[in-house]
């Protein structure tokens, strides 16, 4: 079983930094993507942050300009270090993966257990 595990969230003020970090482990032939979501209490799960397999990144608009999502394939690993934090960014942030449990086989998602972000005014 694939296994991905969300560290580094916390309580910090507006205007602050976070770096969160996800590790993949498991049966794992080759990562497609990984990415970001983030979910605020009551509204639908959304987008942060994902990286394809090409390099490519794309962002939430809302996000664009303080947040920063980095890979290292060696590690099976991802991180999302989030600048000048606002009081909306505050969520349950997910760690995600497409991904590949052998040659020929379809893709997967597969999901972190979340790491909660709580930004105070």
């Amino acid at each position: 079983q694939v296994q991905l595990v969300e560290s580094g969230g916390g309580l910090v003020q507006a205007g602050g930094s976070l770096r969160l970090s996800c590790a993949a482990s498991g049966s794992i032939f080759s990562i497609n993507s990984m990415g970001w979501y983030r979910q605020a209490p009551g509204k639908q799960r959304e987008l942060v942050a994902v990286i394809f397999s090409d390099g490519n990144t794309n962002y939430a608009d809302s996000v664009k300009g303080r947040f920063t999502s980095s890979r290292d394939n060696a590690k099976n690993t991802i991180n999302l270090q989030m600048n000048s934090l606002k009081p909306e960014d505050t969520a349950v942030y997910y760690c995600n993966a497409v991904l590949h449990t052998q040659r020929y086989s379809y893709q997967s998602n597969y999901w972190g257990q979340g790491t909660q972000v709580t930004v105070s005014s």
